[in-house]
């Protein structure tokens, strides 16, 4: 078991299908956050990672569940036994998850949304990889504003179809289980009865 933090401060705690060595960590939660608890199954075919998530998860009170949403399938698309999440829109100069070295480095920086282009060109400074995830109804709009401004920076730019996240928030719930499965850096996320692809469109790439 292991305990990390989701944005908003607020604590989640994630079980590991194959170790129960415990970590504990304190974390302070967001005033009037809402609270869901959420079971992940992650079948990531792509890096052979198949873990049993059990994560309690604060949405911040400026944040809506889409969003929320985003920076769960982006916690997905990263996972590592170090990864976390930090304050997130309570710490607005920070990322929404990063993963840092032993001796404190950020190795991997995480945004979700529609930063500014001058945000990203800091984080390419700090950090050694730098993604994006862009979702939201006006993504096109902001990116066709932005595309020159990122082509300079060594940022990997992603985006979410803000429908299929909007479906797959419809399901959420409280307390709910999901599984999602990773193929070709795709998502397909099961909840109940309800199966949606989460297409994930490559708007920048440093990848070869």
């Amino acid at each position: 078991m292991k305990s990390t933090t989701a944005a908003g401060g607020c604590a989640f705690l994630v079980y590991d299908a194959y170790f129960s060595v415990p970590h504990s960590r304190v974390i302070f939660m967001a005033l009037n956050a809402t609270i869901y608890k959420c079971t992940v199954h992650l079948n990531d075919f792509d890096r052979s990672i198949f873990d049993s998530l059990q994560l309690t998860l604060a949405l911040h009170p400026s944040e809506k569940p889409e969003r929320m949403l985003v920076r769960l399938m982006a916690y997905c698309l990263h996972y590592h036994e170090r990864l976390e999440f930090t304050k997130g829109l309570s710490t607005p100069e920070t990322p929404d998850i990063w993963l840092k070295s032993l001796h404190d480095t950020v190795d991997l920086w995480v945004d979700v949304g529609e930063p500014a282009a001058e945000k990203i060109k800091k984080a390419c400074r700090q950090a050694t990889e730098v993604w994006v995830y862009s979702f939201n109804t006006k993504s096109d709009v902001w990116w066709q504003q932005s595309a020159n401004a990122y082509e300079p920076l060594s940022a990997e730019v992603r985006q979410f179809d803000f429908a299929a996240i909007s479906t797959l928030a419809e399901q959420l719930e409280r307390t709910c289980e999901m599984s999602v499965s990773i193929t070709d850096s795709q998502l397909t996320v099961t909840m109940g009865d309800r199966v949606v692809e989460l297409v994930v469109n490559v708007l920048q790439s440093q990848q070869g």
